[in-house]
């Protein structure tokens, strides 16, 4: 008891003052503020429901005003959410290599700037918009940026984790609402959205079909690597490729992805997982996910698909590529055995790129399909794979290589653009 008035004496000294009447839902907050948050999160994070909601909040961003420009710490506004939007806290969010594509500005279609990046995070509900009922404030939430509405065509369906109104769109930069921004700068100058999410800001406007739920118990630094590159991962062996026990898997490219395809095929009961890549540095990190043999291009005299057909009489059974070239994505199709060979595409390619593959090489029974999110449908069951993971069933140790403090974010990305982290993990 001593050390709860003590929490809650240096909570009053650090908090906006709150009426009388706060919401259960803000006592709660409180109360998990008290016991940390599960990963240390510091009382400086935590907000006041009864003082922000309604009202715009002026907070610290990351914002990228152009091609491969450094981004700049700027103070921005936020605006309340509107219909069927949620607004949340940002507590920690990382860097996938779609985030360092599109700071690159690969593609110019998908251009837009001033632009707040970022869409793997962990957070808390702040406040919700009108017709908003499955969240409320204080709730702990990952965004996704494949959003599920649960009522249209194709979330009704179980062939597709796409939606009609809030699928993955990289050419999509402002709220589907009204067509506008919920971020601007001091002087009212738009600041663009990114893939459904914006992470890297302290607060964000998310359409709630893109926030999902999860145990507040979670270990939250973890929860943030299911916004998108472990729940890719997991679900293109689980659900696009349905790997099944006993069988034989090569992936290719073994960035975080192709970690996290090993590590749902281990999951499964893959009596073999074979990793592709040219660094062989790469290798004990793949062992640590479940591989149990190795493939340095660089170190064979015959291609790729060739020695994985000698290693396993024939060529695996599935194929999961990671690594988006092309080259590669032949090769893995290639390896698998024909007449039941299945190859799964997860790595992004720069357009305007084809398939390299003759129709006709379809015809002795390999197949090839992609994969948006793992086929993971986000809101109706990300949170079951999030409890695998509380479960053990699925193991995120080692995925989180750094942990830096928000205001590094540049250092952040130059650890990843470098090869020398898989999630760099920011403390928002």
């Amino acid at each position: 008891m001593a050390m709860l008035l003590q929490a809650r004496r240096i909570l009053t000294k650090t908090l906006p003052r709150c009426s009388s009447n706060s919401s259960p839902d803000f006592v709660k907050l409180l109360g998990l503020a008290s016991r940390g948050l599960h990963d240390n999160v510091s009382r400086t994070k935590l907000f006041d429901p009864n003082a922000t909601s309604g009202n715009v909040i002026t907070c610290n961003a990351a914002v990228v005003r152009g091609p491969k420009q450094p981004f700049l710490m700027e103070t921005i506004r936020v605006d309340p959410p509107k219909k069927m939007e949620v607004r949340i806290k940002i507590l920690y969010t990382s860097i996938c290599h779609t985030d360092l594509s599109a700071w690159k500005g690969e593609n110019e279609a998908q251009r837009a700037y001033p632009r707040i990046l970022g869409h793997e995070a962990v957070g808390l509900v702040e406040s919700v918009g009108e017709g908003v009922t499955d969240l409320k404030a204080g709730d702990h939430v990952i965004p996704i940026f494949n959003g599920e509405c649960g009522h249209c065509p194709y979330c009704t369906t179980k062939t597709t984790n796409l939606c009609q109104t809030y699928r993955v769109n990289p050419f999509k930069s402002v709220m589907e609402n009204d067509g506008k921004c919920r971020f601007s700068t001091k002087d009212g100058e738009p600041i663009f959205h990114f893939l459904n999410t914006s992470t890297f800001t302290e607060y964000s406007v998310l359409d709630s079909a893109c926030v999902v739920k999860i145990d507040p118990n979670s270990p939250l630094k973890k929860m943030s690597l299911l916004s998108c590159g472990v729940s890719t991962g997991v679900g293109a062996a689980w659900n696009a490729a349905n790997v099944q026990a006993g069988s034989s898997v090569a992936i290719f490219g073994l960035g975080a992805l192709g970690l996290a395809a090993s590590e749902g095929a281990r999951a499964r009961g893959a009596s073999k997982i074979i990793g592709v890549d040219i660094n062989p540095g790469k290798f004990d990190k793949g062992k640590e996910m479940g591989m149990t043999h190795f493939v340095n291009p660089k170190d064979i005299s015959k291609p790729v698909h060739q020695r994985i057909r000698e290693m396993t009489g024939g060529g695996v059974d599935y194929s999961i590529e990671c690594a988006g070239n092309v080259e590669v994505l032949r090769e893995a199709f290639l390896s698998t055995h024909d007449g039941w060979g299945k190859t799964v595409v997860v790595g992004i390619y720069p357009t305007p790129k084809m398939l390299p593959l003759h129709p006709m090489e379809l015809f002795d029974g390999r197949s090839i399909s992609g994969t948006i999110f793992g086929d993971f449908k986000g809101k109706s069951q990300l949170p079951e794979l999030a409890k695998a993971c509380m479960n053990g069933v699925v193991n995120l140790d080692g995925f989180i290589t750094h942990e830096l403090p928000f205001e590094k974010i540049n250092e952040a990305f130059e650890l990843l653009g470098d090869g020398k982290a898989l999630r760099c993990l920011l403390h928002v």
